[in-house]
């Protein structure tokens, strides 16, 4: 090992900072995890705060609002992974067909961009287009005669609202890495299926799909692994309390439990629960992803 490290000491010195980023960012904070099992008291400190066990794992579990937010966060999660999970591959697929390259680098330019720009940024753009009072596509509908929708102030609309916004700002950069995977197709399979009377669709399903399924699959397991997050920087700076009963999340809720009204404690025991649970899903969908097939990602 010794010899291993003065032999590649370069490679070593520059995979130092990354693992201590990892250490000073990743592990060091862990050591709160044991708020979650004490009655923190700010005087005393973490080490000096008395143990209560799983005092505070009781409290949630037995909240009808934890259910609420619980449900909230698989819910936005869920639907995101429906609608928004396939847009990359899709348009992966149609740009691959592009063949004038500066129309397509174009095209690739302009998608891309929209995941570079703050969700502060773009909260403000939604609230200048979509609010009742003065809101351009509200003046527009209004144009016609009907009544301003509530894009954000209603239960029945602000969640299609969150999933749309977001296949907007994500979607193009998801398109990279299905690119970088179909560049790796080999052009001969092609220009054999051509020869043999394959047509565009059977070397699509043929060739092209089954080129991807790696790269489609590791996406898969890791959009499972963060199916708990729902995106809190979205959500926090676009919702507001109408519409707390279908868009507050369980990241939103530790915010302003731990944050704002001062519990730590349970706010640790919440994270934490979350944590938990987005380990069992990733596990779960890596062995499932090889159960049929695919790769996992260890």
């Amino acid at each position: 090992m010794s010899r291993s490290i003065a032999k590649h000491k370069t490679l070593y010195l520059l995979l130092l900072p990354g693992i201590l980023y990892m250490l000073l960012f990743n592990y060091a904070p862990m050591y709160g995890i044991v708020l979650a099992f004490k009655d923190f008291n700010i005087l005393k400190g973490i080490m000096n705060s008395p143990w209560v066990g799983t005092k505070h794992f009781d409290k949630l579990f037995s909240d009808p609002y934890f259910l609420t937010v619980t449900w909230n966060t698989l819910k936005i999660s869920l639907l995101r992974l429906l609608f928004g999970f396939p847009v990359p591959i899709v348009l992966a697929l149609l740009l691959n067909e592009v063949r004038l390259k500066l129309f397509k680098r174009t095209i690739q330019t302009v998608i891309y961009l929209p995941h570079f720009i703050s969700w502060v940024i773009i909260a403000g753009i939604l609230k200048v287009l979509l609010t009742t009072d003065n809101g351009f596509v509200n003046q527009v509908v209004g144009s016609f005669g009907y009544e301003p929708i509530p894009f954000l102030t209603s239960n029945a609309y602000f969640v299609p609202m969150l999933v749309i916004s977001d296949i907007l700002k994500e979607a193009g950069w998801g398109t990279i890495i299905y690119l970088a995977a179909l560049a790796g197709i080999d052009p001969e399979q092609y220009e054999a299926a051509m020869i043999d009377g394959a047509n565009r669709y059977h070397r699509l399903r043929y060739i092209t799909l089954p080129g991807i399924t790696v790269a489609i699959s590791i996406m898969l397991i890791l959009s499972l692994s963060g199916i708990l997050n729902a995106g809190f920087d979205q959500i926090f700076n676009l919702y507001n309390p109408l519409v707390y009963a279908s868009a507050d999340i369980i990241d939103t809720y530790v915010y302003r439990i731990g944050l704002l009204e001062g519990k730590y404690s349970l706010a640790t025991a919440l994270g934490l629960f979350k944590s938990v649970i987005a380990l069992i899903l990733i596990v779960i969908a890596n062995k499932v992803a090889k159960m049929l097939g695919g790769t996992g990602i260890w």
